[in-house]
């Protein structure tokens, strides 16, 4: 294991610009510069035992008597605008068996199969990241495989309070266990703020354990107040991390939108359905922009109606009776209620202001 601060970490060439091209997705990690928050749009989260979504991709976990709150923020290190800022509202100095405090994302099996991890041909990877924290010391975090069986925890250093610096952490990939290559889970990276005595092992080996931190961490829920914020993840193949992948801003949105997409309503029509029945409708509702991870779950929030394509113009209903999906990327409408409609006819779609169309396929 390798790790090293702001000015250790080491780069290609003389020129630190990295060889492969700006579209390779060297960086496994996807929104690591904490740009896309589509569901909070900046707003606070309060983190929960079962998990939470913070910016797109990174999901927080506070499983202890203490809080946590997690959101968007624009303290960064010069070459970014966005981070994530976690902070301590109920403090629990002492984690017993099992509670424990992450932050982490999930990362797709199909996105991490060239790894070859779990048998010989094993390849090694960097992490590197910017952080900065309230509290200064030792913290850790694990990579985890998707039956949580398979550990590699690792420490980093925090040498300033609240001041940015960069770390980095060299892994040699895991030769045993099981990881998939499929759209499921293919490895966890976590952060650990905070973790009981079963949840953290010896940082620098792999072991058939559930590790989210390493022993000796600093303990950031321990501390009422305390802050940590952390931009620019970046997960590479290879022993020395390079400069951050910078892709542009619509490729991130779309690599996000492959595991959650949400249609805002700015007072307009979506859509146009078709009546089967004197009183109920059916169709395509929108073509989700791109293909999700498996078929989503769907969901809506605001005031969305329908209306009749015909000289009345007439309002249907206020609540779509049932949303679908038809696959991975087309969501579909069944509405019934209305009145006076003539089978085969269409129904134009219409959506007050601010009212979504939510669809999630997270791992």
């Amino acid at each position: 294991m390798v790790i090293s601060g702001s000015d250790g970490v080491t780069f290609p060439d003389s020129t630190n610009q990295y060889s492969g091209g700006a579209f390779s997705f060297k960086n496994r990690i996807i929104n690591g510069d904490m740009r896309i928050d589509q569901r909070n749009a900046g707003a606070s989260v309060t983190l929960t035992a079962g998990g939470i979504y913070t910016v797109d991709r990174w999901q927080g976990v506070e499983d202890t008597d203490g809080a946590m709150t997690a959101q968007q923020d624009t303290s960064t290190p010069a070459g970014f605008i966005n981070s994530v800022k976690c902070t301590t509202t109920t403090a629990d100095g002492t984690l017993t068996t099992t509670q424990n405090v992450q932050f982490r994302q999930a990362i797709e099996g199909l996105n991490v199969a060239d790894l070859a991890w779990g048998t010989a041909n094993a390849k090694t990877v960097t992490l590197s990241f910017w952080v900065r924290s309230s509290l200064t010391g030792t913290f850790g975090g694990s990579l985890r495989n998707s039956a949580v069986n398979r550990s590699y925890p690792f420490t980093y250093s925090i040498s300033v309070a609240d001041t940015w610096e960069q770390k980095s952490v060299t892994i040699a990939g895991d030769t045993s266990g099981t990881w998939l290559t499929t759209n499921g889970i293919g490895v966890t990276l976590t952060f650990s703020l905070g973790a009981g005595p079963d949840r953290v092992g010896t940082a620098g080996a792999w072991a058939g354990a559930n590790y989210t931190g390493a022993t000796g961490e600093t303990s950031v829920i321990g501390t009422l107040n305390a802050t940590w914020y952390i931009t620019g993840v970046q997960l590479e193949v290879g022993s020395v991390a390079t400069p951050f992948e910078r892709r542009p801003y619509g490729t991130e949105l779309m690599l996000c939108q492959r595991y959650y997409w949400v249609y805002t309503s700015s007072n307009n029509y979506i859509g146009i359905l078709q009546a089967y029945s004197s009183s109920a409708v059916y169709g395509v509702l929108v073509n989700i922009p791109v293909t999700m991870r498996a078929t989503p779950s769907v969901s809506q929030s605001g005031n969305f109606d329908g209306y009749r394509a015909d000289s009345s113009n007439a309002s249907l209903n206020t609540t779509i009776g049932s949303l679908g999906t038809n696959g991975q990327n087309i969501l579909t409408a069944d509405w019934g209620g209305g009145s006076g409609l003539t089978a085969g006819h269409a129904v134009v779609f219409y959506g007050t202001t601010g009212a979504k169309l939510i669809a999630s396929a997270e791992l």
